[in-house]
């Protein structure tokens, strides 16, 4: 029997117009191609603006269209860091991959709907694009969707692409408000009593929402906005009895609810509402035999059309790569 004949080795020549954004696409010392390699499996030739992809042909692709990437994400942002790099390998392998699963109760469009540039988020101090396919999934969940539920461990970016599209939203005009809230349940610590007004006693809980809107606004502008209003921070205790129109809300840590807060929580929407909950089923705060009220409502509101529930794992995590090591370990462990 003869030998399957091997794929022929190939090469690509990409020239660049301008040798000014290379340095960043290269890396120091070429770290970012050295990465890429690795990844894909070609080789590069870098020369003044010229640069020879070499491999299969699949690799010879696939590292095309992550330089490819990289470039058009230096024509937005000012820099590139190797989370960047991670992103687009991430993204150029599902859109290389020969089939594309379906999002949980919600018609996604297929690869070109989920491409970094239809999935980007506009800002006035950025412009955020996906750096995984489940973060593109979400990004086009939150813009066309009312309701969004954003699942998975920590660092994976539910949070912070909540506020970047709640910041787009409030600029653009097309709501009048963000409301930011969330249980405050200690993570296994007692912070003891909390002097202050009631945006003091909450803020602790809140800070990651603040560092979140201090990237896409400045905290400058964060301040002012919530002085007059266009940002309001409010204890999930205070948000019974109201409903919430021309607004995005964001609820977050969601595991931390039981199943009576989160039906307030979500019977709160209003007309022009758009309301994102996000949480991590595997880090329940609450007391021992405490029922999750995230675990409930998805237990429970699944059937619905028109929810989306995005979930994430150890691999959209966009942290240290170490994060996603201590995310697999741990589910290891749980599983």
């Amino acid at each position: 029997m003869k030998k399957a004949a091997k794929s022929k080795v190939t090469s690509i020549t990409l020239e660049f117009e301008d040798n000014t954004p290379l340095p960043d696409i290269y890396g120091e010392h070429n770290a970012h191609l050295a990465r890429i390699e690795e990844a894909t499996g070609a080789s590069f030739s870098p020369k003044g603006n010229i640069l020879v992809i070499e491999g299969l042909p699949d690799a010879c692709a696939g590292a095309k269209q992550i330089i490819v990437s990289l470039h058009e994400t230096l024509s937005r942002v000012e820099g590139l860091s190797l989370a960047d790099v991670e992103g687009a390998i991430r993204m150029a392998n599902f859109l290389e991959a020969p089939e594309i699963k379906s999002v949980t109760n919600h018609n996604i469009a297929e690869r070109e709907g989920l491409s970094l540039k239809a999935n980007s988020i506009r800002t006035r101090n950025a412009i955020i694009a996906p750096r995984s396919v489940n973060q593109a999934r979400y990004i086009q969940a939150l813009r066309e969707t009312d309701m969004t539920f954003g699942l998975g461990p920590a660092g994976t970016g539910k949070t912070f692409l909540a506020v970047a599209m709640a910041v787009s939203h409030l600029l653009e005009g097309r709501v009048e408000r963000i409301v930011l809230t969330r249980p405050a349940v200690e993570a296994g610590e007692k912070l003891g009593f909390l002097p202050g007004d009631m945006r003091e006693k909450v803020d602790p809980y809140l800070r990651p929402l603040y560092d979140a809107l201090g990237q896409m606004i400045s905290m400058e502008q964060t301040e002012k906005r919530l002085e007059n209003g266009d940002i309001e921070v409010a204890p999930l205790a205070f948000m019974r009895g109201r409903t919430l129109s021309n607004a995005f809300v964001i609820l977050d840590e969601a595991q931390n609810t039981s199943p009576m807060q989160m039906k307030m929580f979500l019977t709160r929407f209003g007309e022009n509402c758009r309301m994102v909950v996000c949480g991590d089923p595997s880090q329940v705060d609450l007391p021992d035999g405490t029922p999750s009220g995230l675990k409930h409502a998805l237990d429970t509101l699944g059937y619905i059309d028109e929810i989306s529930f995005i979930e994430f794992n150890a691999d959209d995590v966009v942290r240290h790569p170490l994060v996603g090591k201590i995310v697999r370990a741990y589910d290891k462990v749980e599983r």
